[in-house]
C-alpha cells in the first residue's frame, strides 16, 4: 500500500514537472466530474430508463419463478399419488412416470431461470455501460470546448481518487473551477421532470488579467 501511494505521488509529480518544463504558461482548470455526471439531466433520464428495464426483467423473472413453483407443487402431488397403495400397480407406475417427466421439466426450468438471470444481468450491465460512456463523452466535449475557449491547457478532475481512495487534487481555486458552467450548459433545455433540484456549483473560471 505504501509503495502504491508513493508511486501515485511520483507519477503526479512527474506530470506537473513535465507540464511546467514543456510549457511554463500552461493554464490549469478543474471540474468535479462526479458532480457534473450525477446532476446532468441525461444521467437522471438514463437511471430512470435503467430502472424501467430492470422492472420489466424482474416481472419476467417472477413469472418464470411462479411457473417453477407450480411445477414443484405438481411434482410433489404426482409423487405422492405414485405411492398410493389404494390404486392398482399399473396406475402407480403411470403416475411414477408422470412424476419423473415433471421432474425433468423442473430441472429444465431451473436451468432456464439461471440463464435468464445471467442474461438479465448482462443486459443491464451493457445498457448501463453504453449510457455511461455516452454521457461521459458529451461531458468531455463540453469541457474540452470551454477549456479551449478560456485558454486552459489542462483540466483536472477534483473528484478523482488514487487506487488507495486518496484525493489526487489536494487543492484548487474556485476561480479556476468550471463545474458550474459545464453543468449549466449541459442542463440547458432539460425536460421539466429532470430540471428540478440542480445544485449550483462554483463559478466558471475567469481568465487571468493581463498585467
Amino acid at each position: 500500500m505504501k509503495n502504491s501511494i508513493w508511486c501515485g505521488w511520483f507519477v503526479a509529480l512527474c506530470m506537473m514537472l513535465a507540464c511546467g518544463s514543456a510549457h511554463a504558461q500552461t493554464r490549469v482548470a478543474t471540474v468535479d466530474l462526479r458532480k457534473v455526471f450525477d446532476n446532468y439531466w441525461k444521467t437522471k433520464q438514463a437511471d430512470a430508463a435503467l430502472k424501467d428495464r430492470a422492472a420489466d426483467l424482474d416481472k419476467e423473472y417472477k413469472a418464470l419463478r411462479e411457473d417453477y413453483e407450480k411445477l414443484k407443487q405438481e411434482y410433489q402431488k404426482l409423487r405422492a399419488d405414485s405411492e398410493d397403495q389404494a390404486v392398482a400397480a399399473e396406475e402407480r407406475e403411470r403416475r411414477k412416470q408422470a412424476a419423473e417427466t415433471k421432474l425433468k421439466t423442473i430441472k429444465d426450468t431451473e436451468d432456464a431461470l439461471l440463464a435468464f438471470e445471467r442474461r438479465a444481468r448482462a443486459t443491464l450491465d451493457e445498457q448501463q455501460r453504453r449510457m455511461r460512456d455516452g454521457i461521459i463523452e458529451e461531458i468531455r466535449n463540453v469541457i474540452t470546448a470551454r477549456a479551449k475557449s478560456a485558454g486552459y491547457g489542462i483540466v483536472l478532475d477534483t473528484s478523482a481518487q488514487t487506487a488507495n481512495l486518496t484525493p489526487i487534487v489536494l487543492f484548487y481555486s474556485p476561480e479556476q473551477d468550471m463545474t458550474a458552467a459545464v453543468l449549466d450548459q449541459l442542463n440547458l433545455g432539460a425536460p421539466p421532470e429532470f430540471s428540478r433540484g440542480t445544485t449550483r456549483q462554483p463559478a466558471e473560471p475567469r481568465k487571468e488579467e493581463k498585467k
